[in-house]
């Protein structure tokens, strides 16, 4: 059976504790409180925001496992694939099956990001993760200011694949999500299309089935309606919701480097309630000084404020 992923599927963070290990305690807390949010549609763990490729293959399964109990398979747990040869992301892909993920989300192999990529390979990546695993896959577009951005013909041939159910699409140049989006959507109207655009959720909204963002593992009540007021073409309440979040939006997102969203997320969630503090992992680094405050202000600023989270 398909998945349905037509509303908001966050990408939450990886809690850690003081001392760097995996929180699980935060994850049930984490976990429990988005699936309790009505219109959340599924997670995806181990992604950017979820510092997946930090984290050893025992530890990877580990938090599949504890986000699978954590929603008490109410919603499905969708795992970000990253491994960069194909066998290895193929391997990867069969241990999150057993780890108890329902679909994963494949990123493109990471020499590309620098080199590109022969044509062909990547639906050949595609095909061999599927075929070892047995695991619905989405096809994730990153934007086109990397060299792993996958031409049109590219993305519907990998669409089109046997086992291929959605798209995540971060393309960020929105010359080509306005002429790439409606062929995708015309070629293969069974195809999910979820915008992954923290930064650009407005105009992204009106044409997309939903949203698979870091930023609803932060605020995923204004995401649902966002996406509800999309699917309305009602621009006017998008509009509302947009301004609403803007300042959320600008300390979490227009930072120095995209990379300090994670950090800038798991310090809203601390504003929340949700963590009792914002440990990364190296390479990551702690916001500045201020960071945390301007974070939580911005929230109050929104009407997010501190929520009451499932132990």
């Amino acid at each position: 059976m398909t998945l349905d992923l037509r509303g908001l599927v966050p990408a939450p963070v990886t809690p850690f504790t003081e001392d760097g290990s995996v929180d699980f305690d935060a994850i049930a807390r984490l976990g429990g409180w988005l699936a309790s949010v009505d219109g959340v549609k599924g997670l995806v763990v181990l992604g950017h925001a979820g510092e997946g490729t930090f984290l050893t293959a025992d530890e990877q399964t580990a938090v599949i496992s504890a986000f699978r109990e954590a929603v008490e398979s109410r919603i499905p747990i969708i795992a970000g694939i990253t491994g960069e040869g194909s066998k290895v992301a193929a391997l990867e892909a069969r241990r999150a099956v057993d780890a108890g993920a329902s679909a994963g989300l494949v990123y493109p192999s990471h020499g590309w990001l620098r080199f590109g990529f022969q044509p062909g390979a990547p639906q050949a990546r595609y095909r061999e993760i599927y075929e070892t695993s047995g695991l619905p896959l989405i096809l994730f577009q990153y934007p086109d200011a990397t060299k792993a951005s996958y031409d049109l013909q590219t993305q519907l041939e990998i669409a089109g694949q046997e086992g291929v159910f959605a798209t995540k699409n971060g393309v960020r140049n929105m010359r080509r999500w306005d002429t790439e989006i409606p062929v995708l959507r015309e070629t293969y109207p069974d195809l999910q299309i979820l915008t992954c655009h923290d930064e650009y959720l407005l105009h992204t909204m009106f044409d997309v089935d939903g949203a698979l963002v870091g930023y609803g593992g932060l605020a995923p009540e204004p995401l649902v309606e966002l996406i509800k007021a999309g699917k309305a073409r009602d621009y006017r309440a998008a509009r509302e919701i947009h301004d609403r979040l803007l300042p959320v939006t600008k300390t979490v997102y227009h930072r120095g480097s995209h990379m300090e969203g994670t950090v800038a997320l798991k310090e809203g969630l601390v504003a929340r309630g949700i963590l009792h503090h914002a440990t990364v992992r190296s390479p990551l680094l702690p916001l500045a000084e201020g960071a945390h405050q301007e974070i939580a202000d911005a929230l109050a600023s929104a009407g997010l404020s501190s929520v009451t989270a499932r132990a």
